[in-house]
């Protein structure tokens, strides 16, 4: 898939955190590629839990957050890669594409998250 300079402001990363393994592969991968140092993040896994909610289940979840320093690996979408992240993403819940695309699917379930540049 190739991101044409001029309409990359139309494409986006969608995550479904619901699958979320924490395994910080996203963040390790965008590191190499972007060569930030140490502190510096593209995207970072933030963690919640273990808590127990008001229905006394357990909650322990992971959510991938692309920082102020992702710029949706744009050299490598414009050469028709998929952002490193995605490409890295071991539990494979990760999806970059046309922001009309993934908004559409992410109505389909709850436990998206939608980021655009």
């Amino acid at each position: 898939m190739t991101t044409p300079v001029s309409k990359a402001n139309e494409y986006g990363l969608l995550i479904d955190y619901e699958f979320c393994t924490g395994c910080h592969t996203c963040e390790v991968a965008c590191k190499k590629v972007h060569d930030l140092p140490i502190g510096q993040y593209g995207i970072k896994t933030l963690e919640y839990g273990p808590v127990k909610n008001t229905k006394g289940d357990w909650e322990w979840t992971f959510l991938p957050l692309p920082t102020d320093l992702c710029d949706l690996c744009a050299e490598r979408t414009a050469e028709g890669r998929l952002p490193s992240c995605v490409h890295h993403c071991q539990a494979g819940i990760m999806y970059y594409g046309p922001i009309a695309e993934l908004a559409q699917k992410a109505a389909e379930k709850p436990n998206m998250v939608l980021f655009t540049k």
